[in-house]
């Protein structure tokens, strides 16, 4: 009973201390706003800050370049990117190639080497990709011919055709006099125009009726028959979305070795062959019994060693059907 009445006492005097008393704030009686009524002033009206005072006017053209900011910097901090399709025609506004592309796309940006960061590669004959907003390099190769253009990344679908301005060589050779070379024997050389030590290698070692896609312009072909000196060379021209076909002429002919007792006997087996030009430099060299080799227009030297004896013969090549040189032993 005693703690009840020392507890009473503390409680009234705290209440009824001034100190208290005074930092309780006071209560508003609360207001009830009827249909009709005025609503007080607050003093918060035309506020955008919910913190009271006038609303503050924005400069339209400060607003649109810290619009225009965000924007910028928004699909950096993202990683939003967006859809690209790629595609390649032969000549400005042609049909779409439909196989045969090989794309590439870089960034603008080099990378710790100084070159051009490879960021996408594709066999696709359309490429579809997605990219973040910004400048990029595209490079497409379709066959031989090839073609770069800038990207530009824009919001929303991306779309890109690349014309390649490209036409196609087609090559076959023969001998003067329209003599047929077998396609196996046959091998070309495709060059830039120019001099010899100014051209740069397109295309080597072609087969004979191949199909070779080419940026349009003139370029320096070399026909290779055998693997000595029959050669040919001519400069062609590849126009847009045309197939330029040309047969390149040999002078020249397949030469067949034989060492014998008497003209038309029977071969001598196990013979070293030697084929010099008239400037005593070899040419061409072989063992066996019926060596063939294939010689450019001229006169040549064979010698023909059988164990210790030695046997040569002059000779000359004229375009022409294959024909046989006979080294006879009887004559020396």
């Amino acid at each position: 009973m005693r703690w009840k009445v020392v507890l009473l006492v503390f409680l009234t005097l705290v209440s009824s201390s001034p100190a208290v008393a005074q930092q309780r704030p006071p209560i508003p009686e609360p207001r009830i706003i009827r249909p009709g009524d005025t609503a007080p002033d607050t003093g918060m009206e035309g506020s955008n800050t919910g913190m009271g005072g006038p609303m503050m006017e924005v400069d339209p053209e400060q607003a649109a370049r810290i619009s225009q900011a965000i924007e910028a910097v928004s699909p950096a901090i993202t990683g939003a990117e967006y859809s690209v399709t790629l595609s390649a025609s032969i000549v400005e506004n042609g049909p779409i190639i439909p196989e045969g592309l090989v794309w590439r796309v870089f960034d603008t940006r080099t990378d710790e080497t100084g070159q051009l960061a490879l960021i996408y590669k594709s066999e696709d004959a359309v490429a579809s990709l997605s990219l973040p907003l910004g400048e990029y390099l595209v490079h497409v190769a379709y066959g031989r011919s090839q073609a770069s253009d800038p990207l530009t990344v824009e919001r929303g679908p991306n779309m890109k055709t690349v014309a390649l301005q490209a036409g196609a060589l087609r090559l076959k050779s023969a001998i003067t006099g329209d003599i047929a070379i077998p396609s196996s024997q046959l091998r070309f050389d495709i060059f830039t125009a120019g001099l010899d030590e100014g051209r740069v290698p397109v295309a080597l070692d072609v087969e004979e009726n191949a199909m070779i896609h080419l940026n349009a312009g003139t370029y320096s072909v070399v026909s290779k028959w055998g693997n000595v000196n029959a050669t040919v060379r001519a400069d062609l021209r590849v126009e847009p979305s045309q197939v330029t076909e040309a047969t390149l002429f040999h002078r020249a002919a397949q030469i067949t070795f034989k060492l014998a007792s008497v003209s038309g006997g029977e071969a001598i087996a196990d013979v070293d062959w030697t084929v010099t030009n008239q400037a005593g430099d070899t040419l061409f060299t072989a063992l066996g019994a019926f060596p063939v080799v294939v010689l450019a227009e001229g006169d040549y030297t064979v010698i023909a060693q059988s164990g210790e004896r030695v046997f040569n013969r002059d000779f000359q090549v004229q375009p022409g059907a294959p024909r046989e040189i006979e080294v006879l032993t009887t004559v020396y």
